[in-house]
This record gives C-alpha cells, sequence and structure tokens, in this order.
C-alpha cells in the first residue's frame, strides 16, 4: 500500500476549496487519459463542504460530468430523499446542478427502494453493480476509482467502517451492512477496506479539533482495526488533507502558523 502523503491547510473553508479544485484537475486529467473519470463520494460536513465550492468553482466546467461515474463509499439506510442520506446532500450540493448522466449515478438503495428494509440485500446488490462495472484491467470485482473520496471520524472511523466493527474484519465481500453504528443512524451500507484499497487514489479530509487524536493514531501507524482510516490506502496515492486544528497532534507535519 501507499504511503500517506499529508497536506494542511489553515481552516476548513480552504481545505474545502482547495480540495474541489485538487478534483477537477484529477478529474479532467483521468477523462484525458482514459475517456471517462469515477470517484466515490463521502457524506459529513467536510465533504458536503468539498461539493458545494465544486458547485460554485468555474472550473467545474472543465469536467465532462456526462462522462463521469459517481459511486458512494457509504450510506445511511434511509428511505429515499431523506434529508440525512448522503445521495440526498450530495445531490442538493452538486449533483443537480452539473450534467450528469443519470445511469451513471450509482447510489445505493434506500431502505423503502427495491430491497425493502433489507439492508444485507441492498449491499449485496451494490456489491454486484460494482463487480458488473469493473473492467478486465481493474483485476477484481471492483473498479480502480480515479478518486475514493473520505471522511475520518473523531474515533477513526472511515465510511462506515468502524472501529472494532465486523466490517473492520471483512476481507472478501466489497460492501457490507452495518448494525448498531455508534452514530445514528444505526444502519447503513459500506464499502469495505479492501473495496476502498482498490482506487487509485484515496483522499482522507477531515477538519476540526476533535479528530486530531484519531488522525495522529492513523497516520502513527495504529492498525485498522483499532482506526479504521489507518487501512484505507489507495493504490497510487494515499493523501490526507487536513485543517490545522485537525493536524495538531500528528508530530512531525508543519501547520501553517496563520489562522
Amino acid at each position: 500500500m501507499t504511503t500517506p502523503q499529508v497536506v494542511v491547510y489553515p481552516n476548513a473553508e480552504l481545505l474545502a476549496a482547495a480540495t474541489a479544485a485538487r478534483l477537477v484537475t484529477r478529474l479532467v486529467d483521468a477523462q484525458a487519459a482514459r475517456g471517462s473519470a469515477s470517484l466515490v463520494l463521502t457524506g459529513g460536513g467536510t465533504g458536503i463542504a468539498i461539493l458545494q465550492h465544486l458547485r460554485a468553482a468555474p472550473a467545474r466546467d472543465a469536467i465532462d460530468w456526462s462522462r463521469v461515474d459517481l459511486y458512494w463509499g457509504d450510506e445511511r439506510f434511509l428511505p429515499a430523499g431523506h434529508p440525512d442520506r448522503n445521495e440526498t446532500q450530495a445531490r442538493a450540493a452538486l449533483l443537480d446542478h452539473v450534467p450528469v448522466t443519470p445511469s451513471r449515478v450509482y447510489a445505493m438503495a434506500p431502505s423503502d427502494g427495491p430491497y425493502g428494509d433489507k439492508p444485507e440485500a441492498a449491499a449485496d446488490a451494490y456489491a454486484d453493480l460494482m463487480a458488473a462495472a469493473s473492467r478486465p484491467e481493474d483485476h477484481g470485482p471492483v473498479p480502480n476509482f480515479d478518486v475514493c473520496l473520505l471522511g475520518v471520524g473523531g474515533e477513526g472511523h472511515t465510511a462506515s467502517v468502524f472501529p472494532s466493527s465486523p466490517a473492520v474484519y471483512e476481507t472478501d465481500r466489497t460492501v457490507v451492512a452495518v448494525h448498531g453504528c455508534p452514530k445514528p443512524p444505526p444502519t447503513r451500507i459500506t464499502l469495505t477496506l479492501p473495496a476502498i484499497r482498490r482506487a487509485a487514489e484515496v483522499w482522507l479530509t477531515t477538519t476540526g479539533p476533535t479528530k486530531a487524536a484519531a488522525v495522529a493514531m492513523a497516520l502513527g501507524g495504529a492498525g485498522e482495526v483499532q482506526v479504521p482510516a489507518a487501512g484505507a490506502r489507495g493504490q497510487r496515492r494515499t493523501l490526507w488533507l487536513l485543517d490545522k486544528p485537525a493536524a495538531a497532534k500528528v508530530p512531525g507535519v508543519f501547520t501553517p502558523p496563520f489562522a
């Protein structure tokens, strides 16, 4: 797995804006090289702020949105359109405002969708969807996403893979249902760490002092069972994008002296 690189920004607003700019460059480069691009979206305050900045950026139109495949790293298993669903928030922040191809937006099934209130069935369906989208050159049951965006929780979770949970021990399945999450809602669907590690680039973004301890542990060599974010690595690049408070406890990481 790749060695993490760390970039620190003065504050959360600049982090979101800079990450949006990075995404434009990365997706445009992927389309130039291959004709299309793939992106795994995340929820949370930082993840949605990035999408809002991307929506507002004039450079967003450099991306051919009709040739972007969009996936999610995890989802809250709630009814379609529920305001707490990552899909709902991503659509409001960006996807409803750019000319995406609807058939290339791969949302995870809601609790009132075709699989009913059966998160395991919804997880299996998403795994099948990704396997069908995988190309021979991907060498596995998951596409080699160009970028997988992830957040990091205060206890070290990423996507909906929580410390010491059954999901963090998963080695074979690419998508699993999660029950009893310590953060509401308790039922979710998530990519597993093996699926995340199929991405060409994994970008972990987080902000604020409440994340500092988890960030320091993940970058300091903690195991993925204790700190799942430590196990999120990309095939070609692993990038931690932090604001100054989130990076405050990482030894040897330069944090800008301005606010």
